[in-house]
């Protein structure tokens, strides 16, 4: 019996994308290395992200602060806010918040940027002169994603906790040392360690993901279209897909 066509499509692309890590990790460990060409994509891509995603980071911590207050108050817990804040923001929200901005932005735009290149056939020009495209458009932009987004979510977490500390003043007084030694006095390497490394793993989910989509694309200036928006959706459901797996893995870490 054959498959829905839903269904084949769905292991088609997952296939599709499973080879195109291969290709990357073969690719990426061989010489010649675009060394230049992977630092103006850390530029680009970490550097021009950073004022979109540091305003998203203030308006959470922000957000998050005004929001946890009455219920505290109204449970008598409110002196433990910058602490609720700071694990919530640390363990989870800034990751994810951070990774779904980073997928928004930097996804639709390699997935448009490469699929316009497909489109005009300069990747097949690159190829026909000699240069390994595969190497210089889409190592450098997975490994580029791969390391900046970890820096951004450092950077986000920061804004966000300064956010909440704006938050905590609005309707009272809490001094920046006593709010930070109740934010830094809860958390634990349990909380900032596997935030840290599951970013690693949103940052190459979307560089991937991204590239690949743009690298195949077709079907001409429509195509460069669908292989932004297609980026963008994969992307952002496979990030949540990885952070259900990170806290399974977390949970079971920590109940051994």
């Amino acid at each position: 019996m054959a498959l829905p066509v839903k269904t084949t499509d769905f292991l088609q692309e997952t296939g599709g994308i499973s080879v195109f890590t291969g290709r990357f990790f073969k690719e990426a460990f061989k010489p010649r290395y675009e060394i230049s060409e992977f630092l103006r994509q850390c530029f680009v891509i970490g550097y021009r992200s950073l004022p979109l995603i540091g305003l998203t980071g203030f308006i959470m911590g922000l957000v998050l602060t005004m929001q946890l207050r009455p219920s505290l108050i109204e449970y008598g817990v409110e002196s433990q806010l910058p602490a609720m804040v700071g694990i919530a923001i640390v363990r989870e929200i800034g990751p994810v918040i951070t990774a779904l901005i980073f997928a928004g932005k930097i996804g639709s735009s390699i997935g448009a940027e490469l699929g316009s290149m497909k489109v005009t056939e300069q990747i097949d020009a690159m190829e026909v002169s000699g240069t390994n495209p595969f190497k210089y458009l889409v190592v450098t932009r997975v490994a580029a994603s791969t390391l900046m987004l970890p820096i951004l979510v450092m950077i986000s977490d920061a804004i966000s906790l300064f956010g909440s500390y704006i938050g905590v003043n609005i309707n009272g007084i809490t001094s920046f040392p006593l709010f930070y030694t109740q934010v830094f006095n809860n958390l634990g390497f349990s909380d900032v360690l596997p935030a840290f490394v599951k970013s690693f793993f949103f940052g190459f989910a979307v560089g991937i993901i991204s590239c690949y989509k743009g690298f195949y694309s077709n079907k001409g200036t429509e195509g460069v279209g669908q292989s932004a928006n297609s980026s963008v959706v994969i992307s952002s459901i496979t990030i949540f897909v990885i952070d259900l797996i990170a806290v399974q893995i977390t949970n079971v870490l920590n109940l051994n």
